[in-house]
């Protein structure tokens, strides 16, 4: 009797189930044999190339955006004063409305047409794009840091929104036209997103060098992948997903979404959301705190997420010997001992950070595409519905809990330190009001980031004159003025004030400029304890997942394997994944 897979003749046998609900087969279901040759493919016409190379590109878009804002997040915190919290809320509306828009689009996807919901996503793409880049203008009409953040928030949103409702295509999509091998697909599809990532940080460090470049600039790059996507899509035939062609209705799709096992991996997802994109979020700017590097920070994002770019190309070999619950199990524990690690703190130079980086990229990698395929193979009634309301769940709990969450738990530990070390430094530094991104959480002030990025700009200017001072050279006026001196004479000029500015002035020649020698290693203390704790307290949610993934490989054990479950008119590539357990049908 075989285990796992049966390869002896060059085929693999499965059993079919027309249910995808209950994990065994109905009456009816039949077990066949199919040649394993070639990835798995569909339909190869041109036209299904452009389409799932144009789904690429929608991920390649957001990743860039996603990578190029966490670079940028420092930068909003400096010139609109913004704290953690408030960073983490509009980056959390940059998840948000992703959830939302894949969840509600799902429920007909198919009836509005998949490429009505294409032109949708690019209007939210192109009106992220613009509102974004409308906080600075919005700031100086009002001279209030709220309008910024308001434009910011919505922006965010908009972009959301735009991911959210191209997501709703393509997952479903590429399950359709790859129908034989559907985790593997998927895992190539979502190779765009950190491959999106890379692209975003490496424009981020070329522009980096270029005197002058602000993050407006920056932003409105993330255009042009959305500009090519659009264009590859236009006048394409989209088919319809397998549940639809099968004729599956809306009914049963609804139904199937009430099944206990389904809903235990949407809560899985949930965690995956939080925990993955939740991170993303903040780790340029946990790591640019602890290597006290930009570009460091940045080479470190950049060289795990191309690890993941590469890794998601091989998921197919890896599931073939392990099983996807196998493998999303080995990911979650690789995931806990990453945040582990990244949270000690030893793990302060830049080998030891990028090794413990280098771990948990692994361990993450494999979370978002693999759910996704697990779901659509053990639930193909559930159609587009099944996995937009999965992804949809996830991006919610990244955008309502992940950011926000972790910018939370980095504010609570840092004022923690801070207040106990330096409680005068943390009363010059505070933020003017308390807040929680939850109700039921301790309302906390944190720290300003307004004023700690003067104190910044302050401290590298003093480093910049003592090295000069080494080298027997004089700087200039304008490279010992700070960045906030610029600022008001700029708006004095042209006839305009800024009362936050205004004050921010004030308050650091009258408290923030007489102490800061003695307020800034106070300050870099508080933030590199804030970060790593954070990290730590968020190895809770990846440990959570193995134990859940756990459950799930012994639940499926004691129903004789784990196996794909597939519409008897959308024939899958025979697979079996048993994880060493026989499996119905062998023999």
């Amino acid at each position: 009797m075989s285990k796992g897979y049966d390869q002896g003749d060059g085929n693999i046998r499965r059993e079919a189930d027309v249910t995808g609900v209950t994990g065994k087969p109905a009456v009816g279901a039949s077990s066949y044999s199919a040649p394993t040759g070639g990835m798995g493919m569909g339909d190869t016409s041109l036209n299904n190339k452009f389409l799932f190379w144009a789904s690429f590109l929608t991920l390649i878009a957001a990743g860039m955006g996603f990578s190029i804002r966490g670079e940028i997040l420092a930068d909003w915190g400096t010139q609109f004063g913004f704290t953690q919290t408030d960073l983490g809320e509009i980056t959390g509306m940059g998840l948000v409305g992703f959830g939302l828009t894949i969840i509600v689009f799902s429920f007909f996807a198919d009836a509005v047409g998949y490429g009505k919901l294409m032109v949708i996503a690019f209007l939210f793409h192109a009106g992220a794009v613009f509102l974004t880049l409308a906080a600075p203008l919005a700031y100086q009409s009002t001279g209030n840091p709220r309008s910024a953040y308001w434009c910011l928030y919505f922006g965010q949103l908009s972009f959301s929104l735009g991911n959210g409702t191209c997501e709703a295509v393509i997952n479903p999509l590429t399950a359709t036209l790859f129908p034989r091998n559907k985790t593997h697909w998927l895992n190539i599809l979502h190779a765009g997103w950190p491959g999106g990532l890379v692209l975003g940080a490496l424009v981020a460090i070329v522009l980096n060098l270029v005197p002058g470049i602000g993050w407006p600039i920056k932003w409105g790059i993330i255009l042009l992948p959305m500009l090519i996507y659009g264009g590859l899509m236009i006048g394409r035939r989209f088919p319809q997903s397998e549940a639809s062609a099968s004729g599956v209705p809306l009914a049963t799709m609804i139904a199937t979404l009430a099944a206990p096992l389904l809903l235990f991996m949407f809560f899985i997802h949930m965690l995956v959301g939080y925990v993955e994109l939740g991170t993303d979020s903040w780790i340029i700017n946990i790591t640019n705190t602890v290597l006290s590097s930009k570009a460091a920070a940045l080479g470190a994002f950049i060289w795990t997420n191309i690890l993941m770019f590469t890794l998601r190309f091989f998921a197919g070999p890896i599931v073939h010997k392990i099983s996807p619950l196998g493998l999303l199990l080995c990911s979650a524990v690789l995931g806990t001992l990453g945040l582990v690690l990244l949270g000690l703190p030893v793990t302060n130079t830049i080998w030891l950070w990028v090794g413990a980086v280098t771990i948990y990229g692994i361990g993450k990698t494999f979370y978002w595409p693999t759910m996704l395929g697990v779901i659509s193979e053990r639930f193909p009634k559930g159609g587009a519905l099944a996995l937009g309301m999965s992804g949809g769940l996830g991006m919610i709990s990244a955008g309502f809990l992940g950011g926000p969450g972790i910018g939370y738990k980095q504010d609570y530990a840092a004022t923690a330190e801070i207040k106990v070390q330096a409680e005068a430094t943390y009363e010059r530094y505070k933020a003017d009001k308390e807040q929680a991104p939850i109700p039921g959480l301790p309302k906390i002030a944190g720290l300003d980031n307004g004023k700690v990025g003067v104190l910044d700009d302050y401290m590298a200017v003093k480093a910049r004159e003592e090295q000069a001072n080494k080298d027997g050279k004089t700087l200039s006026a304008e490279d010992t003025e700070l960045q906030l001196e610029k600022d008001i004479q700029l708006l004095k000029k042209e006839g305009r004030n800024d009362e936050a500015l205004e004050s921010r002035e004030k308050w650091w020649l009258a408290d923030g400029r007489p102490n800061a020698e003695r307020d800034y290693p106070n300050v870099k203390r508080a933030q590199l304890d804030g970060g790593k704790t954070a990290l730590m307290w968020t190895a809770f949610v990846p440990a959570l997942m193995a134990m859940c993934y756990l459950i799930l490989i012994l639940y499926f054990r004691s129903q004789g394997g784990y196996s794909a479950q597939v519409l008897l008119d959308h024939k899958a590539e025979d697979e079996k994944f048993t994880g060493g357990t026989e499996g119905p049908g062998e023999g």
